[in-house]
């Protein structure tokens, strides 16, 4: 693995790279409160078979710069750009919570630029399951952290009480999310600039979300995966991607892992993604 940083216009994106040049992309996403060391523990195992590249969304981490806007469609167009200027077009996008809100939007709006999205552990903006799981009351962050500048203010200097506080209700083991791997999700949003964008892709979830109510034929290979310690309705969320367009589905659930999959049950994670990585090439669509 290496390290390295992209430049996109303005911003400075920081990216972890594994595998050869010649193998076929695969865009690793992470969401929040994380940052691109989420994938670490399983880079070198999925470069055995994939060109693998881990990015840092912007101003998060490594990344430097605001993007132009936080609404996952713009998100994505970045996230792809990234992978592009290290010449690994037509990536497999793989994102996991916000990240795979994102990748749903790289299939829904970028489609011709990548070859395959595997959306995991989250609900996609607009789609079913969306109203019911935002009206939940476990679920009170999304609306909090939309409020405009009280979040920053009451979080800012306690990123990893608050940060904790989701890893362990959203793990099905987090003694599997070490004390090393949860100070880096903190200082990741340690500067200013890195809080506000974590709350920004929040900010923008009402956006997105009238967006992909409107329905695009979406023909590329998607996934939908998820941790199955919170016993959800798989089934209502696959319906809801086939509500939003995406004609080519599959779906299935990882044991033994929350929302944190690549460090709850690696394993299994890899395989999960060489899996569809299989199934993409079969289609035709990556090399």
């Amino acid at each position: 693995m290496r390290d390295l940083a992209i430049r996109i216009d303005a911003m400075i994106v920081g990216a972890t790279v594994a595998g050869s040049e010649h193998l076929p992309p695969l865009l690793l996403l992470h969401g929040w409160p994380h940052c691109r060391a989420l994938y670490r523990p399983v880079m070198e195992a999925l470069g055995e078979q994939a060109r693998v590249i881990a990015i840092d969304l912007p101003d998060i981490g490594d990344s430097r710069g605001a993007p132009p806007g936080f609404d996952k469609r713009r998100l994505a167009d970045i996230a792809i750009a990234a992978a592009e200027r290290l010449d690994a077009p037509r990536p497999v996008v793989a994102g996991l919570d916000v990240g795979g809100m994102i990748a749903f939007s790289a299939a829904r709006d970028h489609g011709q630029r990548i070859a395959g999205a595997m959306v995991m552990n989250t609900v996609v903006p607009g789609l079913p399951p969306w109203e019911k799981v935002i009206a939940n009351p476990a679920i009170w962050h999304f609306a909090f952290h939309q409020l405009p500048k009280l979040p920053e203010a009451l979080v800012s200097d306690r990123q990893r009480i608050y940060f904790d506080f989701f890893i362990d209700a959203l793990s099905d083991n987090a003694k599997a999310i070490g004390d090393d791997m949860r100070q880096r999700f903190a200082d990741a949003y340690r500067r200013p600039e890195a809080l506000r964008a974590g709350f920004e892709w929040y900010r923008a979830m009402p956006e997105d979300a009238d967006r992909n109510r409107e329905r695009v034929a979406i023909d590329i290979p998607v996934a939908y995966v998820r941790g199955d310690a919170d016993h959800a309705d798989l089934q209502a969320y696959l319906d809801g991607l086939r509500a939003g367009g995406v004609l080519n589905l599959v779906g299935h659930t990882i044991p033994e892992s929350g929302e944190l999959l690549p460090l709850e049950n690696p394993s299994a994670f890899i395989d999960s993604v060489r899996g569809f990585m299989q199934r993409v090439r079969a289609s035709g669509d990556c090399g």
